[in-house]
């Protein structure tokens, strides 16, 4: 509850005028039964015309105020509901870009989408459902009540009777509804894990033949959530038949309990159609509030699923001393300080004893076996992870005392797996520089063997598909490289991104790139020993530690590991060649 009142704050003037207008509606809903008893008593009974026309000109005023209030009531909470919405969507979405790998993934993809638009949905719907059906109730029934007993004690107390009836049913029923709605939410992220694996990994599931499978996976999920809804179902229904049950039983003890009161002389019977209309109110809004209440388990479950969002302390954090201004850059761009580094959910060490820099104007690379390390070390110069002992520093100062967004603002990133954003190659260039002219992308799709562009028939306007998937593998990489040029940035790594490209374009590519990062350091993670060969200095790894350091011609003669990897990749060469 502190994180919605928390959302509401700034809005607490919207939040005032709301709960203004649902009173004066409520009000006006009570007000007409009395006007209606008074005109049955007096006018009609009296045969006082002008008293009837009277009664009749207040009730349509009556009428006409209380529709305003509700047209205007509902209008505002829709705002009110939609405004939080957006600041509870926005916050969940910056919280998760300060996560660490390791934080993201102790939620999972699926789950922080569905937390981010179907939680906060439903914490949205629910704001609205509670300031328009359940916080009148109180209001409502108080002067429901106070009315009644105007009328008649004994009439009074047969409507509290009533109505604590039936809000002690929608605790019980609330009860049992909070285990099904949070294993609803439970269901739901995992259907949208199924769903997503199922769409993002279809090719793989055609190739290897395991649509049945899936399929099979896919309708036991889709099973599970049917049941838990079902269940939900089946308490909305039965409260909604009780309610209307009692409903339709306290008009007939009004009816009966009413007549005999008449019949005594301590009523009027204008005062029944007033009762009855009082009753009808009352229970019909302790009814809304009811189905409102019934879902309030699961928009708890979902505020908890997004409070261990916007609670966690990430893993990465701020620090606050800022870059080194242009004059006073060092030479050594990265240095590694005897760098140790462990996943957190890991027993031994993934990087250990690393010891080694990065100069401006020089390529530094680095290979090795698969799962040797070599992408950690990109991550934790970028800091998606921190060091776990040792000293990394970028620019002589220890990254751990840097903004996360100066120091990434000084590197350009090209990934293992290129992604390329929907829009234009235009918008995708520009990602790496804002406002950046045609001529300079041109010169950095040129620099990046990008030459394609200029032959399609919309240049760089040309759509580009979620992931770059209307490109190959070889295209996306070059445009990704092309965007990491326009950054001109201090640092360039490129983690393994010449894989896709063959060597022809290889070649031509990292003789262009020497002339145009002159003045910034290049680290360059690869697999093939072609991309690294004119490398200054080449780092092997093996099993996360540095078992060789040097040109290639002096690791070819003395490091073992560099020359076992040299010789399988030629005999494999000489294999495709045959």
């Amino acid at each position: 509850m502190k994180t919605v009142l928390r959302f509401l704050k700034p809005y607490k003037r919207l939040c005032i005028l709301t709960l203004l207008t649902m009173l004066v509606d409520a009000a006006g809903a009570l007000l007409i039964p009395t006007l209606t008893a008074d005109m049955i008593n007096i006018g009609v009974s009296g045969g006082n015309l002008n008293f009837i026309v009277q009664r009749g000109l207040a009730m349509v005023a009556v009428t006409v105020l209380a529709g305003a209030a509700t047209l205007l009531g509902s209008w505002l909470c829709a705002d009110l509901s939609a405004k939080v919405g957006k600041d509870m969507r926005n916050a969940v979405y910056d919280k998760s870009l300060a996560f660490s790998a390791h934080d993201f993934e102790q939620f999972g993809t699926g789950s922080m989408i569905a937390r981010t638009l179907n939680d906060v949905n439903i914490i949205q719907q629910s704001i609205v459902w509670c300031i328009q059906m359940v916080i009148p109730v109180p209001a409502l029934c108080t002067m429901g009540i106070v009315m009644a007993f105007a009328i008649d004690a004994t009439m009074g107390y047969l409507l509290i009777a009533v109505t604590a009836l039936i809000i002690v049913l929608a605790v019980l029923v609330t009860r049992k509804a909070s285990v099904i709605f949070e294993s609803l939410q439970r269901f739901l992220d995992r259907m949208n894990v199924v769903l997503r694996e199922n769409i993002t990994g279809v090719r793989v599931i055609r190739a290897f033949n395991k649509e049945r499978r899936e399929e099979a996976r896919i309708r036991r999920t889709f099973e599970q959530y049917a049941e838990s809804s079902i269940q939900a179902n089946r308490l909305f229904v039965g409260l909604d038949s009780t309610a209307f049950f009692m409903i339709n039983l306290c008009i007939v003890a009004i009816l009966w309990i009413g007549g005999n009161r008449i019949g005594a002389g301590y009523m009027e019977i204008g005062d029944i159609t007033a009762l009855i209309e009082y009753a009808i109110l009352i229970l019909y809004y302790i009814i809304m509030a009811q189905m409102v209440i019934i879902l309030l388990p699961r928009a708890r479950v979902c505020l908890r699923r997004m409070e261990e969002v916007l609670s966690r302390k990430p893993e990465i954090c701020d620090g606050e001393a800022p870059l080194l201004p242009d004059s006073k850059r060092e030479e050594a761009v990265v240095a590694f300080d005897n760098v140790s580094f462990r996943f957190a959910d890991a027993d031994e060490d993934t990087l250990g004893g690393l010891t080694f820099t990065c100069r401006r104007g020089q390529t530094t690379a680095i290979i090795g076996g698969t799962g040797s390390g070599k992408s950690t070390i990109a991550k934790l110069i970028l800091r998606f992870h921190d060091v776990t002992s040792g000293q990394l520093r970028f620019d002589g100062q220890d990254v751990r005392g840097m903004t996360q967004n100066e120091l990434r603002g000084r590197i350009a990133y090209i990934p293992q797996k290129a992604w390329l954003f929907s829009g234009t190659i235009a918008d995708n260039l520009r990602d790496g520089r804002e406002g950046a002219r045609e001529p300079e992308m041109f010169h950095a799709l040129k620099v990046a063997q990008a030459g394609f562009v200029e032959e399609l028939p919309e240049g760089l306007n040309a759509h580009v598909a979620q992931g770059g998937t209307n490109f190959s593998g070889g295209q996306k990489q070059r445009l990704s490289i092309a965007r990491a040029l326009m950054k001109q940035a201090d640092l360039y790594i490129f983690d393994d991104s010449f894989s896709a490209l063959d060597f022809k374009t290889d070649a031509a590519l990292r003789k262009a790139l020497a002339a145009e990062t002159g003045d910034a350091a290049v680290l360059i993670i690869a697999q093939r020993i072609s991309t690294i060969l004119n490398a200054d200095k080449i780092i092997v790894l093996d099993n996360g530690r540095m078992v060789g350091m040097g040109s290639h011609a002096g690791l070819m003669e003395n490091c073992p590991v560099y020359r076992d990897i040299a010789r399988s990749q030629m005999k494999g060469d000489e294999r495709d060649a045959g």
